[in-house]
């Protein structure tokens, strides 16, 4: 019975999490409109910060309760699925070209940031110095992002938001949305926490190894429900940006808010594999969509093949679990 529960933690918090988050992006994003906020920055911004907004809340809230294997397996493990199982997916459906300049200079940042955590983690520790540095470099990226926005207004990102945009709420409901998503959010990510530390207790399995799997792919669901949609639509780069935002935000925000609320030493699993799958992926994402000779593309073998490479660390991630069972 007190599996069961635990299972029912885990369920419930997902699917109230995934929803919180959708309304908490309608939200914002509407609000942004009301402004007059580019398209470009509400792509890359608003509903880059929103789709990762269940791996922030997630995080934030096992930091505060000392699973520290939660918040980096969430942070790690969500930009792994990200790029395999995500754009995998969304590669299968519909190959994404990639012809938006932005995104072209985006993930060269990817993998410089990448390589950055890598080598402040690389003492198998994140102190708060650490954290700090890591949201300073966010501080300056998104700065960048909005200079890029501004300066490339009609750049195929911008286009593709455009067109998949969500009809603006008024004003009153969007803020209304906006604050209860955000409150659901929070709610959500407690209970999922909850349970899936329950589980890990239950199965004898490390925190670190439930947050690289159930929860990242869990909090991962918005990113997948919208980089499908654009996928379907034809909005190749819209399910692109998504990733890349949201690598961005897991790899910089996410990880610098847990280390700034509770340092921990960090396993040497972590920095000997998970990090080096990551940072594989992420080298592997820019020779796919690059293209060099011809136009960037992600295709449908390409799309295979990343999902395959995610099947695969999956089982070796889980392997010494089933055999302790």
């Amino acid at each position: 019975m007190h599996m069961l529960e635990n299972l029912a933690a885990i369920t419930g918090g997902l699917i109230l999490l995934v929803w919180s988050a959708e309304r908490f992006v309608s939200g914002a994003a509407s609000i942004a409109r009301h402004y007059g906020v580019s398209p470009m920055i509400i792509g890359m911004v608003i509903v880059g910060f929103g789709t990762s907004a269940p791996e922030m809340l997630v995080s934030v809230s096992a930091s505060f309760e000392g699973n520290n294997g939660i918040a980096l397996g969430n942070a790690y493990g969500s930009n792994i699925v990200n790029i395999s199982v995500i754009l995998g997916i969304s590669a299968l459906i519909f190959p994404i070209k990639v012809q938006s300049s932005v995104l072209k200079k985006e993930i060269p940042w990817l993998i410089l940031v990448s390589l950055l955590s890598l080598m402040l983690l690389w003492d198998y520790s994140l102190s708060r110095l650490d954290a700090v540095v890591l949201l300073s470099v966010f501080v300056i990226l998104m700065s960048w992002t909005i200079v890029q926005g501004m300066k490339y207004p009609q750049d195929s990102l911008a286009q593709n938001v455009d067109e998949t945009a969500h009809k603006v709420m008024t004003f009153k409901t969007a803020i209304f949305w906006l604050m209860v998503g955000l409150l659901l959010l929070i709610l959500s990510a407690q209970l999922l926490v909850w349970g899936a530390v329950n589980l890990a207790v239950y199965f004898g399995v490390s925190d670190l190894v439930v947050g690289l799997t159930i929860v990242a792919i869990g909090t991962s669901l918005p990113e997948l429900a919208s980089s499908v949609m654009a996928a379907r639509q034809g909005a190749h780069e819209i399910a692109l940006g998504n990733v890349l935002g949201s690598n961005l935000f897991n790899t910089l925000v996410v990880v610098g808010l847990s280390g700034i609320i509770h340092p921990f030493s960090v396993g040497r699993e972590v920095i000997n594999r998970d990090m080096m799958v990551m940072l594989a992926l992420t080298l592997v994402l820019f020779v796919f969509a690059y293209g060099f000779k011809k136009p960037g593309r992600i295709n449908r073998v390409e799309g295979v093949f990343l999902l395959l490479f995610y099947l695969t660390y999956t089982t070796w991630l889980l392997n010494p679990a089933v055999l302790r069972m």
